[in-house]
């Protein structure tokens, strides 16, 4: 979108071709919002991810968005995930990580501008899913931060769980909230929190309080 005087003009738009389908079964676009890439080797190396209740993770082109077509959608490619998509993917070192409900956390490397699933974390499907929160020093240390949360319904009430995950092998959970309850646990969970990692703290949403983690000071012995 650019500006011509005191107008915004559309440049350019994509649009699912059954936008009238899904949007007729609450199942619309962009419920996680999307993710830019950084530039990419091949053929389309300006890219943005965007996925939708419908459960497809769309792959487009920033520079030829494929706008709105009747039969087909015209974009670089669609990944169809398990469950619907309420959460925005994560990036890190030509790594794609989403977490739909009803599913596990997904790792997808990003190869010539396609997407490849790589590994999936361990355990059976969650609902909901999450958003993603990726800590690492550059190219190495990575870790990918998730928070259990609930689902639409405000009873039973769940307790939030955070979980850390080795993000070259996201089927190698390296920590959660659980683990030892008595020292860690969080409180009641909320629906749609992030993680947020700064400074050595991890920082998580609960009812009425905020939980941060950090590392243990080593035990002194006398």
């Amino acid at each position: 979108m650019t500006r011509a005087g005191n107008k915004l003009i559309v440049r350019d738009y994509f649009t699912p071709h059954d936008r009238a389908t899904i949007n007729g079964k609450d199942q619309d676009l962009g419920a996680g919002g999307p993710i830019f890439l950084p530039d990419q080797k091949g053929a389309h190396p300006h890219l943005v991810l965007v996925g939708g209740k419908d459960g497809n993770l769309f792959v487009i082109d920033r520079d030829h968005m494929g706008r709105y077509q009747t039969t087909k959608d015209d974009v670089v490619q669609i990944v169809k995930l398990r469950g619907n998509l309420h959460a925005a993917p994560a990036y890190w070192n030509q790594h794609i990580y989403v977490f739909g409900d009803g599913d596990v956390l997904h790792d997808l490397t990003v190869r010539d501008g396609k997407l490849a699933l790589s590994t999936n974390a361990s355990g059976g499907p969650v609902n909901p899913g999450a958003t993603p929160t990726v800590s690492a020093n550059g190219n190495h240390n990575g870790i990918v931060w998730t928070i259990g949360t609930r689902t639409w319904e405000v009873f039973p009430e769940r307790l939030a769980v955070l979980h850390a995950y080795d993000a070259n092998d996201v089927s190698r959970e390296l920590y959660n909230s659980e683990k030892n309850s008595d020292r860690d646990r969080a409180g009641i969970s909320v629906r749609f929190t992030i993680t947020t990692v700064v400074n050595g703290r991890v920082y998580v949403g609960a009812r009425n309080e905020v939980d941060v983690y950090g590392l243990l000071r080593p035990s002194v012995v006398p």
